[in-house]
């Protein structure tokens, strides 16, 4: 069985050689764009309620952000067991994309132990003000 696994990753080294290349790229990447992309989320936009109507997605604005938002969104999921951001990415996927439930996923997202916090102190790093989710500031 063991020689199996060794031909195995024999057979496959170069495939594993690219997956492990960009994975180091999505890292690098993340930590690159991610300070840039939470300093343009607006003071209160956790407190402001965002409905998206069901005929909003069929526009070809919303069809083109769900085609760039996906990636983002299954490059954040990947991260959670590779190098990145994971959560942090997996947000700015789903701020990216249009879809029903939206304001709803973001706030439990950006509530989760450590999301906020981290946010907020990309957000410092850059000068901004921190964002008020629910009345109250990490």
């Amino acid at each position: 069985m063991i020689d199996q696994l060794l031909a195995f990753l024999e057979d496959y080294q170069s495939v594993f050689i690219w997956i492990g290349a960009g994975s180091l790229l999505l890292f690098l990447f993340s930590i690159a764009l991610m300070p840039w992309l939470v300093s343009l989320i607006p003071v209160d936009y956790f407190r402001t309620h965002h409905e998206i109507r069901w005929h909003t997605l069929l526009m070809p604005r919303s069809i083109i952000r769900n085609i760039i938002g996906l990636p983002v969104f299954l490059a954040g999921v990947l991260m959670l067991f590779l190098p990145g951001q994971g959560l942090l990415t997996i947000m700015a996927g789903l701020a990216i994309m249009v879809y029903p439930g939206k304001f709803r996923a973001e706030r439990w997202l950006v509530r989760r132990q450590g999301v906020l916090k981290m946010l907020n102190w990309m957000r410092k790093r850059r000068d901004m003000p921190p964002l008020d989710v629910d009345g109250f500031i990490d």
